[in-house]
């Protein structure tokens, strides 16, 4: 029915097509507009001026923020695919102003009260897939058809090329690049480029850093960091220990630094 039919209706401008089906429980924020044959089902939340596309599925328990695009037959907060969920309540948080393509399907997490969570402002393109408990940062571009496990973390800004498949708990750094087609087995290190099978760090993520601003002086340190880590021959341990003596500091190398440590005490190591 439509928005200005429902007995529960709230907001303004709500658009339900009358072939969608949105239950009574839905919260539909200011100018949210639902397409045809689109089912929406109980405890979910949409975002002021938010357009869900046809044949679209969003399973309960799921939020969208403001202004998203959720494109023809996506599904959304589907039930984890994983043997230990138990049918207890977890959520799927979406931000504000994310794009979600054609058949783009993401799954509620595993844990009472547990998270899956894609940031603001990022994109999913078609056909790719995000499992339960993944966290997706702000400003994120996954390309088509890239399969995320369950538990992959992905910091802001980091670019996925097509097809990248993901092994669950893998950590993806800020402003990295994955290259298309390549399998990641262990964690990505932040502004770098890496690509292949077996996945290789080829070089800082130019490209990425430049647009995200980063100084000139930045990307220099961060060149020096990996040669470092890639091409000295040292363990990581000692080429961290390398790169805070001689590289002056600054934000991107502190995290670097950070990341690389975080990685080794979760036994995860990344790719050279």
């Amino acid at each position: 029915m439509s928005a200005a039919e429902r007995p529960d209706s709230r907001t303004v401008g709500v658009e339900v097509h009358p072939t969608a089906i949105v239950d009574a429980s839905a919260d539909l924020g200011a100018g949210v507009r639902v397409d045809a044959y689109t089912v929406v089902r109980p405890h979910v939340r949409i975002g002021d001026g938010t357009w869900v596309g046809p044949h679209a599925v969003i399973e309960e328990h799921t939020q969208i923020g403001r202004d998203c695009r959720i494109h023809a037959c996506t599904v959304l907060g589907g039930t984890p695919q994983d043997r230990h969920f138990g049918g207890e309540r977890s959520v799927l948080r979406i931000g504000d102003r994310v794009i979600l393509r054609e058949y783009v399907s993401l799954s509620r997490a595993t844990g009472d009260g547990a998270e899956s969570v894609v940031g603001d402002d990022t994109l999913m393109m078609a056909y790719s897939h995000a499992g339960h408990n993944c966290r997706i940062g702000r400003g994120v571009i996954i390309t088509n058809g890239c399969q995320l496990a369950g538990h992959v973390v992905i910091e802001d800004h980091a670019v996925l090329g097509g097809m990248v498949g993901i092994i669950q708990f893998a950590h993806i750094g800020a402003l990295a690049m994955v290259g298309g087609l390549s399998r990641i087995v262990q964690d990505v290190l932040p502004y770098m480029l890496v690509s292949g099978n077996p996945v290789r760090t080829i070089a800082i993520n130019r490209i990425g850093l430049e647009r995200a601003g980063v100084s000139r002086e930045t990307r220099a340190r961060l060149r020096r960091a990996h040669r470092l880590l890639a091409r000295s021959g040292l363990d990581a341990s000692r080429a961290v220990e390398r790169i805070e003596a001689e590289i002056a500091p600054c934000p991107e190398i502190a995290h670097l630094v950070e990341f690389i440590r975080a990685s080794q005490a979760r036994g995860a190591g990344f790719r050279r």
